[in-house]
């Protein structure tokens, strides 16, 4: 099988290509490696793979130095001409579209990068994967899509009609794509709306990097809504292992209807063009609590700042996953405080 991971410089694509890798799959990765943060880490990551400096030249292949069955690519999603022609060329069988202009409050500020990297950079994919006869095609959603919803656990049967940040709205956007592809062409589509992912090699911009940074460093950190928060925090192995299975799974290419809206697993076969799945660990933890989880860790007490809700925050963040647990036995099972603690290993050392 030869899979493409888009977004493989990023904290999740970095780890599902190193899980891949070993699983005697071929693999090409992507990435335009912007600056939204540091484009030091994700060439971190890249070298970490094998991947050598030469990664600042667009469009160039790059074969890895430690694993024989990767490759990397530098390349932008929107420009559709280099997306055609990588997969007419690769031929690859299934995708991973985790590429896409990620973070909420950012969203705020900097709409258009959203517009071109989510929704133009995904028709591209969308199209490609039409037109080269991909077998099955997981993409990257988000928990955002749910809004403020009250309603716990978050169920992908809820309505998710009113996103409250411009991400969301372009993830929203993302699945209603995807499902006219999935209708229109028997194109087999798996959405995953992701819950709080952490651990090594995470993006800075999220809390906890910043969390850990400032407590280190002796400055504050800044608590939003007083503490009152609660994510669902998913470990970066328990979500590498859900898209592991999925893209594992063997689908079958057919014509949508009405009664194929469900993945009814059939002797290891998955049969149906489209789904969207949440993945998540399915245990809300209070922000109060994971901050003091990163204060054990570091034996060092942070110094906080409180401050009201942010525009475009969410309260709570709560996955039902009994769907991916049903249809591919997914199974999140690391403790907070291990996780944690891996995480605060891996920052210690990296930033030495």
């Amino acid at each position: 099988m030869k899979i493409l991971v888009t977004g493989s410089a990023g904290f999740i694509g970095f780890h599902l290509v190193n899980k891949l890798v070993n699983e005697a799959v071929e693999v090409v990765g992507i990435d335009n490696i912007n600056d939204y943060y540091s484009p030091d880490l994700k060439f971190a990551r890249l070298a970490d793979a094998g991947i050598s400096e030469k990664a600042e030249n667009f469009n160039q292949k790059i074969s890895s130095s430690k694993f024989s069955n990767y490759s990397f690519v530098r390349m932008n999603l929107e420009d559709r001409e280099q997306i055609n022609r990588l997969f007419k060329e690769e031929k690859f069988d299934v995708v991973c579209n985790l590429a896409a202009q990620a973070g909420v409050r950012y969203s705020i500020e900097n709409p258009h990068a959203y517009i071109n990297s989510n929704i133009v950079g995904f028709i591209n994919i969308l199209e490609a994967s039409r037109h080269n006869n991909i077998q099955h095609l997981v993409y990257a959603s988000s928990s955002s899509v749910y809004g403020n919803s009250k309603k716990m656990p978050l169920s992908v049967d809820d309505r998710v009609d009113n996103p409250i940040s411009l991400y969301a709205a372009t993830k929203k956007s993302n699945e209603l794509m995807a499902y006219t592809y999935s209708h229109l062409y028997g194109i087999p589509t798996t959405g995953l709306r992701f819950f709080t992912v952490y651990g090594p090699w995470g993006r800075p911009d999220m809390a906890y990097f910043s969390f850990t940074k400032n407590i280190l460093e002796a400055t504050p950190i800044k608590v939003f809504n007083h503490g009152d928060l609660y994510r669902d925090f998913t470990y970066i192995d328990d979500i590498v292992d859900g898209i592991v299975k999925i893209l594992s799974a063997s689908v079958k290419r057919t014509v949508f209807s009405s009664s194929q809206e469900e993945y009814p697993t059939k002797e290891g076969e998955v049969v149906a063009p489209y789904k969207v799945y949440n993945i998540g660990n399915s245990a809300p933890v209070k922000l109060m609590d994971f901050i003091e989880t990163i204060e054990k860790a570091l034996d060092k007490e942070a110094i906080k700042e409180y401050h009201d809700m942010q525009p475009g925050d969410v309260y709570k963040t709560f996955a039902d996953v009994s769907a991916l647990e049903n249809d591919f036995a997914y199974s999140p099972d690391t403790p907070l405080e291990k996780g944690i603690g891996e995480f605060v290993k891996w920052y210690t050392s990296y930033f030495k």
